[in-house]
């Protein structure tokens, strides 16, 4: 086996990571192998994934039920293209994800990830409107939305301040601010203004009006920004009231995040399109997958091509990677994965919130099934401050993999967490916190 060093040796020359910044990053931590919720480097250390690999791992890694799915299928069918062809593991899996969303006699279009997921969306949304022969050209999304890196999900991302470089090159979209939420904290006034706002420009652009696209309940590379059911339910039916479509962005959401097995479970309507990834396989291989209602997909039906979805990727709906979604579904009945989530919840709601409440310095600490989160007062809020990126070093240190956003510490666990781990991961976090906070000079909070 090649050692530590020369496999940190030969990644430094040959690869470039993503969302890194080579100039001062330190060489990567080489990983050799993963079980549960811990990751094993080359050098014998182990870490707790608390971030489940960027949101991806929800089961824990190498589960065997998915690793002897994949294998499986990787001896029958590989792959085989998805335009006049399909295959078992894609019918199965959409017919699954159909009856799990509730989308009765709707149709799942494949994608590759999260960003050609939402990337799909948005040209079907924009297609219909083309189709049924009223052509729509603005679309509505959240201030600080983050939705993926290809150019349609990064348009109506362009206020997440990833994006900045591509500006000149986006198509026009119209922003609003979901009143932010945490523990503690009453948003109703907020939210019943923002409702009026929102109110008040559909009653003169809804006829132009493409869709509206969210991160339901959290927004995730914001920092983990939630907002209200409230809120969110009045926005989404003022919304569609006003025949404007709605698009989930699921993709970090779903299968069971918010506590939900799909975050608008926690509301009385459903999304007219839905975006998801990430956790659909498992966390093992990249899968996307875009769902919408009949009448969405009847649009696009006709005597020509000229009005079919000219959209597709030439891994689309791999058989592999649908037969690890299929077993990663059959995992939430057999391990009843469901109610491992509530149990999770309670031990962040007593472990996370108990320690960061207490911390005086963090502030506007929020817990939502898996997903737990706090702010570091005084510190930067950019991506990758230095704060940020001494404070995710001394934790790899101690044995616990965090990513911080800004001043943002967050966990979001794979469900096999157990609560020792969560408990001793909270202490040393909000200690480590402390730690940077005066080595780098602020004596004063």
């Amino acid at each position: 086996m090649t050692s530590f060093n020369q496999l940190q040796i030969d990644d430094v020359k040959s690869v470039w990571h993503p969302y890194t910044q080579h100039q001062t990053a330190l060489p990567p931590i080489p990983i050799v192998e993963a079980s549960g919720q811990y990751l094993y480097s080359a050098d014998g250390k182990c870490y707790t994934d608390f971030i489940a690999s960027w949101w991806v791992n929800i089961h824990g890694h190498c589960h065997p039920c998915i690793s002897k799915a994949i294998a499986s299928q990787a001896l029958t069918l590989d792959h085989v293209m998805f335009a006049g062809f399909t295959h078992e593991p894609a019918s199965k899996l959409a017919t699954r994800l159909i009856e799990e969303t509730g989308f009765s006699e709707g149709k799942v279009f494949y994608s590759d990830n999260g960003s050609t997921a939402v990337e799909s969306a948005l040209k079907i949304a924009i297609q219909y409107w083309k189709n049924i022969g009223t052509p729509r050209n603005r679309v509505i999304a959240f201030n600080g939305a983050y939705h993926g890196d290809t150019f349609g999900a990064m348009s109506v991302g362009k206020t997440s301040g990833f994006f900045n470089h591509f500006r000149d090159y986006f198509f026009s979209v119209d922003f609003f601010s979901p009143p932010n939420c945490w523990h503690g904290h009453d948003v109703a006034i907020h939210d019943a203004e923002a409702i009026e706002l929102f109110h008040n420009y559909l009653i003169h652009n809804a006829d132009q009006c493409v869709a509206v696209i969210v991160e339901p309940l959290v927004q995730g590379s914001l920092g983990m920004k939630m907002h209200s059911p409230f809120f969110l339910e009045q926005f989404c039916k003022l919304a569609k009231q006003y025949g404007v479509l709605v698009i989930f962005d699921e993709v970090m959401t779903g299968f069971g995040r918010t506590g939900q097995m799909f975050a608008y479970k926690h509301l009385s309507i459903k999304p007219d399109i839905l975006c998801l990834s990430k956790g659909i396989t498992g966390g093992t291989l990249p899968l996307g997958a875009t769902i919408v209602g009949q009448s969405i997909f009847d649009s696009f039906k006709g005597d020509s091509f000229a009005s079919a979805l000219a959209h597709g990727h030439s891994y689309t709906a791999n058989p592999i990677a649908c037969s690890a979604a299929n077993a990663s579904l059959d995992i939430f009945k057999s391990d009843k994965t469901m109610e491992k989530i509530k149990v999770i919840e309670k031990w962040l709601l007593t472990h996370f919130l108990k320690q960061f409440l207490e911390n005086p310095l963090c502030e506007n600490t929020r817990v939502l099934g898996c997903i737990a989160a706090t702010e570091i007062k005084y510190q930067a809020s950019e991506y990758a401050s230095k704060y940020s990126q001494q404070l995710q070093q001394k934790l790899l240190s101690k044995g616990f993999l965090i990513r911080p956003l800004g001043n943002v510490i967050y966990l979001m666990p794979p469900y096999c967490i157990s609560e020792n781990d969560i408990k001793t991961g909270c202490v040393s976090i909000s200690e480590t916190i402390e730690e940077v906070y005066y080595e780098m000079g602020n004596q004063q909070y």
